[in-house]
């Protein structure tokens, strides 16, 4: 038996951090996902997928995504029952326990208000690379080294 689903879609809202009794994180999060189907009018469906992530990643998925995200999610299908307390209706839902969720947003997507981890480039100062690399050369400076400063790297 195979349960593997992998979904892409935009979050619906920013996701929510908790802990379990052990203190491990847990991030819930729901996604908007264009299902391939049309209706006979040509209306596209949407489904709404809830989704879970446990430790590190969860706290990654808060830290640096919100409402509107591009998001990969890859993981299986949970079945959960219980028992809904304001009329006493037994309820099944089905969500997405996440083993990995992908960033599928470039940086430049996120305004500079966003909760993300790095400035936009519209916040950085304008710098001409050319212009800059010719100044170098003409100065003798040794063009085979870079300084790479670990903030600039995309992973």
């Amino acid at each position: 038996m195979i349960n593997r689903v992998v979904l892409t879609g935009r979050l619906t809202r920013d996701p929510e951090l908790r802990r379990t009794s052990s203190n491990m994180a847990v991030a819930s999060f729901t996604i908007a996902v264009d299902d391939s189907y049309r209706s006979a009018n040509g209306e596209k469906n949407t489904l709404f997928m809830n989704c879970s992530i446990f430790g590190v990643r969860a706290e990654n998925i808060v830290k640096f995504t919100r409402k509107g995200s591009l998001v990969g999610v890859e993981g299986r299908l949970n079945q959960r029952k219980y028992v809904r307390k304001a009329d006493n209706v037994q309820v099944t839902t089905i969500e997405v326990i996440a083993d990995n969720v992908e960033f599928l947003d470039t940086r430049n997507s996120n305004p500079s208000g966003a909760r993300s981890g790095y400035q936009s480039d519209a916040a950085a100062p304008a710098m001409d690379n050319q212009a800059e690399v010719a100044s170098e050369a003409s100065q003798g400076k040794n063009l085979d080294s870079i300084d790479v400063i670990d903030d600039d790297l995309p992973f």
